[in-house]
């Protein structure tokens, strides 16, 4: 397999980083020619866990989650798994939605858990010409507000 141009996010929540940890060991053979950006301490453990080169981010509490979405717009990002915890309140959760947000806004494909991650990494289309439909915002940007 060559290498890609696509670059993965790889995000999770506290009580989640073991397994996203163990996920990606699992499937390091298909994340080989990925890029991978990761939010602060789950990006050093999947550093750690893969012995590879991961783009961290700061923590997501610390905007991490933010810098992941900016990433997203700015079209560096394909793929975000992000195993998050259905279980536990998150206090940044306003920057977790932003993010949901931001890559359903970006038509980007995004795992929440191990199944839904196993069936993307293992898709042709992650690692083919695969391009998914670009969203046009021109109405959006070319609107005329009252404020001119």
């Amino acid at each position: 397999m060559s290498k890609t141009d696509r670059n993965v996010a790889l995000v999770a929540h506290d009580n989640k980083k073991r397994e996203l940890v163990a996920w990606a060991q699992t499937n390091s053979a298909l994340l080989e020619p990925l890029g991978i950006y990761a939010t602060g301490t789950t990006g050093k453990l999947i550093e750690q866990g893969l012995n590879r080169s991961v783009t961290k981010l700061l923590s997501g509490p610390l905007g991490g989650d933010q810098q992941i979405g900016a990433k997203i717009a700015e079209g560096e990002i394909d793929l975000l798994i992000f195993f998050w915890d259905p279980l536990e309140p998150q206090p940044h959760d306003p920057d977790i939605k932003a993010l949901l947000r931001i890559a359903a806004l970006y038509n980007i494909p995004v795992a929440c858990n191990q199944a839904s991650a196993d069936f993307m990494i293992q898709s042709p289309l992650l690692y083919g010409d695969y391009q998914p439909n670009k969203p046009d915002f021109s109405i959006y940007t070319q609107r005329v507000t009252p404020a001119g």
